[in-house]
């Protein structure tokens, strides 16, 4: 069978949609885990640090972009494919919505899989425009160790002071702690990895991540919102 074929399919649309859906989630962990340096009481060093060493590894980081770029938009076409599809097929019927129960439990939040994923769409290059291209201003420097490296830290403080960008992040994690609710089992049983027998564990499994995952995204701007002053002085004034 080819690839072409496999893409054709619906069920190649869903493990497409699976593995890059897994590849983004595992991303969020790495991604979260490295936000959390934002905690460390040192005004701000081992997170600009943190930073530094990214932007050290060079052309490989670009190269891991690539990837998360391919697997942002082959999930996002699978997704779009997959739902115009199911709403051809239901087209010219009449149909009762009810949970299924088993590895087709309905619920909101696969119900509004569409719409969390919509939001998220929107989310994401704004979240790049601010936090990584500073609203295209040049971005606030440090000295640490005798180099001079941007001050990321200062960019995430000056920006969690604002009531508006922490309401927007805020919710807009509440909408993401719903699509990955759903996405981690549908994730499994599009790859065959659901059973009757895990079944329950794997539901309790795919709530506990969505929201430690989510949660951990929230508290990030609430904290510095509360607890933080932005800096007196911050090229761009946002991250």
């Amino acid at each position: 069978m080819s690839v072409i074929s496999i893409w054709n399919s619906t069920i190649g649309k869903k493990v497409v949609m699976a593995i890059t859906g897994i590849g983004l989630m595992l991303f969020l962990v790495v991604h979260l885990a490295g936000n959390l340096l934002l905690f460390v009481p040192d005004e701000g060093q081992a997170f600009n640090q943190y930073g530094a060493a990214l932007k050290s590894m060079g052309p490989f980081l670009y190269v891991i972009r690539g990837g998360l770029l391919a697997f942002f938009l082959f999930h996002i076409f699978a997704a779009i494919q997959v739902y115009t599809s199911k709403k051809r097929a239901r087209s010219g019927r009449y149909a009762v919505e009810t949970s299924k129960g088993g590895p087709s439990k309905m619920t909101v939040a696969s119900k509004s899989m569409i719409v969390t994923g919509a939001v998220l769409l929107i989310f994401v290059p704004l979240h790049i425009y601010m936090f990584g291209m500073n609203k295209g201003a040049p971005p606030p420097m440090v000295m640490i160790d005798g180099n001079e490296i941007k001050d990321i830290y200062s960019m995430v403080a000056t920006s969690f002071n604002q009531l508006g960008i922490v309401v927007f992040y805020v919710a807009t994690m509440l909408f993401l702690g719903f699509h990955l609710r759903h996405g981690f089992w549908s994730a499994l049983q599009s790859l065959g990895a659901m059973s009757p027998r895990w079944t329950p564990a794997i539901y309790t499994a795919g709530f506990v991540f969505a929201f430690l995952l989510a949660g951990g995204f929230v508290v990030l701007p609430v904290y510095f919102y509360f607890f933080i002053d932005a800096p007196v002085a911050s090229a761009g004034g946002a991250l």
